[in-house]
């Protein structure tokens, strides 16, 4: 028997070595930070030997990794603490946006630095998007100068396409905006950018983020109305942006004014109801009777199933439109009114192959109903229509006109009351009942 004890199984092996190239890299945001300083130190303030500089750093230094601390010190000479403070303890350069001169064209140059850099290192999109998000938040901890010279240069750099609109979100910031801050640095961004571009592209611009409704939000809600908007940028010398906040609150009252119309017919309200409310929104909106004639006849027409048949359309058209004839003559006070009506049913019957034949009885029923006069008519035909079906209209219009024109001559000797009697005759003459 064997006494000595087994002795216990050990595990070995060899142990490898970590390779240096697999440890995590300590990120040290101040060491990036002396390096590209010290470049931008010895190439001055030579902006195209700056741009030069930063292209041959991006392949030894981890721009991906140090994106936010490399736009901190191209924008405000060093590494920002929050709020927008260069800490004292930091190295800092003068090469940077904040110490170059107040002028658009010295951020034009700048502009240019980064556009280069950022098409060099695609990767640095986002980063510089993000960078640009927060320096705006972070807009009080600036002078007014760095302000000013910071919204050049964003206004270049939407302009060129290196920035996207939807930046201009950290501008709605509630203390920014309470403290005037935001407007204020819109004004010198908005010069710029449109003195890049033009005011359409700035507006496509803004579109496309859906952001051209938003502008008045750059005040406080005491203030968000046109009238301020427009008085701010008008005195600051930007009416074409005023001009197009105006426009487009204009477009927004009409389209909530077509809807709210076409609610109220659907449920059958008074006239008199509808007629009362179209007007307060005229007022309110300072919408002219000729665009809301041309809106009141959109709703009428969408607020019935057409019949299919030719035959049949006309018919149910004069009953439908008889019905809605007081509402309508309440928006055709002025004769360029009745023309914009003329156009629109001209255009609707053109673009609606079944109502082809039934427009000079839709005209004749809304000139026995008051709704449109002699002189327009008249105007129409001679030489205000449009191209849409003018052959077939104006053969359809053709002796109504000849009429019109007849009974015109007659009836400067004629008593009021023989007024009635010729509308009365324009029934026998031309088909229909009328209510006259």
């Amino acid at each position: 028997m064997n006494n000595q004890k087994q002795q216990k199984p050990t595990l070995s092996g060899q142990r490898f070595k970590t390779r240096k190239r697999d440890e995590k890299e300590r990120f040290d945001p101040t060491q990036f930070q002396d390096c590209i300083i010290q470049g931008l130190t010895e190439t001055g303030t030579d902006l195209e030997a700056v741009a030069k500089f930063l292209d041959a750093s991006g392949a030894k230094l981890d721009y991906r990794r140090y994106a936010e601390t490399l736009f901190d010190i191209l924008v405000a000479g060093g590494m920002l603490a929050p709020g927008g403070t260069l800490a004292d303890d930091m190295m800092r350069t003068d090469v940077c946006v904040f110490a170059a001169q107040e002028d658009l064209e010295t951020m034009q140059a700048f502009a240019q630095v980064f556009n280069k850099l950022i098409r060099r290192y695609k990767y640095l999109e986002k980063g510089f998007e993000d960078e640009v998000k927060k320096l705006l938040l972070f807009l009080k901890g600036f002078s007014e100068s760095e302000r000013n010279k910071l919204a050049m240069l964003t206004g270049v750099l939407l302009a060129n396409g290196t920035l996207n609109a939807s930046i201009l979100n950290s501008l709605y910031n509630e203390n920014l905006v309470k403290e005037g801050v935001s407007a204020a640095f819109a004004v010198k961004l908005f010069k710029s950018w449109i003195n890049e571009k033009d005011i359409n592209a700035v507006a496509a611009s803004l579109r496309k983020v859906s952001m051209d409704n938003r502008l008045m939000e750059l005040f406080p809600a005491n203030k968000q109305s046109v009238e301020h908007f427009t008085k701010y940028f008008t005195e600051a010398g930007l009416k074409e942006l005023s001009e197009y906040v105006r426009n487009q609150q204009t477009i927004g009252a009409r389209k909530e004014l077509q809807k709210e119309l076409q609610e109220q017919m659907s449920r059958g309200d008074p006239f008199k109801d509808i007629i009362l409310y179209v007007k307060e929104e005229m007022k309110k909106n300072n919408i002219p009777e000729p665009v809301v004639i041309g809106i009141v006849w959109s709703s009428v027409m969408s607020t019935v199933e057409w019949n299919k048949k030719e035959e049949l359309v006309a018919e149910q058209a004069i009953k439908h439109l008889k019905q809605y004839s007081p509402l309508l003559a309440a928006f055709t006070t002025q004769g360029q009114s009745e023309l914009t009506l003329l156009l629109k049913i001209q255009e609707y019957c053109y673009d609606n192959i079944h109502f082809m034949k039934a427009f000079q009885k839709i005209v004749v029923l809304f000139y026995k109903a008051e709704v449109l006069s002699e002189e327009p008519i008249l105007k129409w035909y001679k030489d205000a229509h449009v191209a849409k079906g003018k052959s077939v209209f104006l053969e359809q219009m053709k002796k109504f006109v000849e009429w019109l024109k007849n009974a015109e001559e007659e009836s400067e000797s004629e008593a009021e009351e023989d007024v009635v009697v010729r509308k009365r005759n324009v029934a026998t003459l031309f088909g229909g009942k009328t209510s006259c």
